[in-house]
């Protein structure tokens, strides 16, 4: 699975009320999730994101174990999350919906062309390659289907 996009960097300790605030969960409508991703963070960032990788730091997705968060990311146009380490629940969550989520330590500069190749285990920033950390075949198979739901359909 591979994908690619320009990089949008954000810090360490991106929780998953900076995500998405417990105020937007009061519905279902994921299109709102999506248009008030990191406003709190930073209100014109949810325009920045489609079809663009986030590339943070360390424990990105700390907090709650909100799967809203991992689906607001995916649902603004998100390619894939780049960081050096995640909060396991997110992980996990990302996985699941079939957000491609890398662990590696790569410098970033916002806008610089991210590309990332989960079966090979690589990150590269404006053509410089840094290695990831590999992904179970299980889980890419979730990833490949598009989520644990589609999977459980597909992967059997």
């Amino acid at each position: 699975m591979k994908g690619a996009g320009p990089a949008v960097c954000l810090g360490n300790d991106i929780d998953t009320d900076l995500i998405i605030a417990g105020r937007y969960l009061r519905t279902k409508d994921r299109s709102v999730w999506a248009e008030h991703v990191f406003e709190d963070l930073d209100p014109a960032l949810a325009a920045r994101l489609p079809g663009s990788v986030i590339v943070a730091g360390r424990n990105m997705g700390c907090g709650s174990s909100r799967e809203q968060a991992v689906i607001a990311l995916r649902e603004a146009g998100v390619v894939g999350v780049v960081a050096e380490s995640f909060a396991r629940i997110f992980f996990r969550n990302a996985i699941n919906v079939g957000l491609p989520v890398i662990e590696a330590t790569v410098p970033c500069t916002d806008g610089a062309r991210i590309a990332f190749d989960l079966e090979e285990g690589w990150v590269e920033v404006d053509g410089k390659r840094y290695p990831a950390r590999p992904l179970s075949e299980r889980m890419l198979a979730i990833l490949r289907a598009g989520g644990l739901a589609a999977c459980w359909r597909a992967c059997r």
